[in-house]
């Protein structure tokens, strides 16, 4: 087990750090969204690890399975490092909505096998992402919560949800970090 770190930044992956372009399944299909990288990159810099939560329900659909998920988050491992970006896990859900798990957002499973098997302090941690269901599970973890309008974020805003689980609302990650990095000073 790794030392604890005091600050974690637990990233959604489709439509916060790359274009959602429903059920990405071809690396060749991954896109950065504008200032992702940066800002994900100066909270590397600042020693705020960073591992990204993603529910991947084509897995349990069947339409493709880990070893394809794997790939595409090795591209966007590729893609981020070339940027200056570190991914210290990844943690997935492959389990369809109906499937009642545990680990599929909003549920907080995936940010708790985090913690287990990072050495991960939740207090002080944050959760960031484009739909109220990253917001929820980053709540019950225990995380504060960012949510961006990279995507879903742009029409969540109005959702009555929101007053409960969401501490920050701004346009894009490069945004969100600011927020988390200002909480670090």
């Amino acid at each position: 087990m790794t030392e604890p770190a005091a600050t974690v930044v637990f990233v959604d992956r489709d439509g916060t750090i790359n274009r959602d372009v429903h059920h990405l399944s071809d690396p060749a299909q991954l896109e950065l969204l504008p200032g992702a990288a940066a800002g994900l990159r100066r909270l590397c810099e600042r020693g705020c690890p960073l591992v990204v939560i993603s529910n991947q329900s084509p897995i349990g659909r069947g339409w493709f399975d880990e070893t394809r998920l794997r790939e595409i988050n090795g591209r966007l491992g590729e893609m981020l490092a070339a940027e200056g970006v570190s991914i210290a896990g990844w943690y997935w859900c492959p389990h369809t909505p109906e499937a009642g798990c545990t680990c599929r957002k909003p549920a907080p499973g995936l940010i708790f096998r985090a913690r287990e098997e990072l050495g991960v302090v939740l207090e002080g941690s944050w959760m960031v992402g484009d739909r109220l269901s990253d917001m929820q599970a980053g709540r019950q973890a225990g995380a504060r919560t960012i949510l961006v309008a990279t995507w879903y974020g742009q029409g969540e805003p109005e959702m009555p949800e929101r007053a409960t689980c969401v501490d920050h609302f701004v346009p894009t990650l490069g945004e969100a970090a600011d927020i988390i990095l200002a909480s670090c000073r």
